[in-house]
């Protein structure tokens, strides 16, 4: 599967309260939470973003709080994938677990800049940035894992299954 979007840029250490701040965690809703995705670490990013593009950062991204509502929010957002040098361990459970895609890639999150157009194969875990033709690595993501994800998550995954099981 290849995807295709721009680059939003971000740092190291962007924690959950800057994905989707505090105080927006009196709903669950998807919709309104994605309203304010990346509030805190840019006002603007909501104005900024194109269904299919890319968050970029640093390292340990998604540090701080355990909230679920962090990929939540950039997923319903319209973000294709957030790419970064590293993730915060329990944010990497979290955004599998509600169907957010990340890849980690160090040579990336630190060449790619905002605005850029990138590709990303999944199958391959190749990076392609569209302008310059630099290809960087990532970890492929494996075919069971890229239909968790296609299935929206780990819950809906679960729930295909056992319908698929009773029919």
């Amino acid at each position: 599967m290849e995807l295709k979007g721009r680059v939003h840029q971000f740092g190291d250490d962007i924690n959950t309260d800057e994905i989707i701040p505090a105080r927006y965690l009196n709903t669950s809703d998807p919709d309104e939470l994605a309203k304010h995705a990346m509030e805190d670490a840019d006002p603007d990013f909501m104005k900024k973003l194109k269904p299919g593009d890319f968050v970029v950062a640093g390292k340990n991204f998604g540090c701080g709080s355990s909230r679920e509502h962090a990929p939540v929010a950039l997923k319903a957002a319209g973000v294709a994938a957030v790419i970064a040098a590293s993730f915060a361990r329990i944010f990497y459970r979290n955004a599998f677990n509600m169907g957010l895609l990340i890849l980690e890639s160090p040579d990336a999150a630190g060449a790619l800049k905002s605005g850029a157009e990138i590709s990303v194969d999944l199958d391959r875990g190749e990076i392609t940035d569209l302008g310059t033709g630099k290809k960087f690595s990532s970890q492929p993501i494996p075919p069971f894992m890229q239909e968790l994800l296609a299935d929206g998550g780990l819950m809906a995954h679960i729930s295909k299954n056992l319908e698929a099981k009773r029919a």
